[in-house]
């Protein structure tokens, strides 16, 4: 099976308390990131990582408060996730697939087994996620590495999850694997 570890947003102004929208708890799965990513470094797995790339003019800042504007602190990575070799998938929206060199990235790796981790659940988490089920792969999602805004919209976000075939773990249960 080849996997592929998709990190989804795990940039200092989502993560730690004082970034600029700030997902209260993010900070607690740290440990738990930091895991995942060693892990995969040490399986030699690809990790994808996506991040927001804003202007300092986005539209997106209409609906949501200013944020990982491009070149700025906030913006980067947080260190427990950084790893040689992964690949950044810089993105506008919340969807991590509409930067168009996502999926042709995808299909290059043919990958049949992905693990999804990271902010915010019930936004980005869930775009990446469900876009990755469409590519017929095995998804799992680990649930004690991931955090939302608002627990209802992360439980059906979850349920819709499942319901389509995706699979929940835990960061343990990656690990015991290898």
């Amino acid at each position: 099976m080849k996997s592929v570890f998709f990190d989804v947003d795990t940039q200092l102004d989502f993560v730690y308390p004082g970034g600029a929208l700030y997902v209260p708890g993010a900070e607690s799965i740290v440990e738990n990131l930091n895991k995942l990513t060693r892990y995969a470094e040490q399986q030699r797995y690809q990790i994808i990582a996506t991040a927001d790339a804003h202007s300092e003019d986005d539209a997106e800042f209409q609906v949501w408060k200013a944020h990982c504007v491009a070149g700025t602190v906030g913006q980067q990575r947080c260190a427990a996730t950084l790893s040689t070799g992964q690949i950044v998938i810089e993105k506008q929206k919340l969807d991590c697939f509409s930067n168009p060199n996502l999926r042709p990235l995808l299909k290059d790796l043919a990958a049949d087994h992905y693990v999804v981790y990271g902010v915010v659940s019930e936004y980005c988490v869930k775009c990446a996620a469900l876009g990755l089920l469409e590519t017929g792969a095995r998804v799992e999602l680990v649930t004690d590495a991931i955090k939302c805004i608002d627990p209802a919209a992360e439980k059906a976000m979850i349920d819709e999850f499942t319901a389509r075939g995706g699979l929940t773990v835990k960061t343990d249960f990656v690990l015991a694997r290898g």
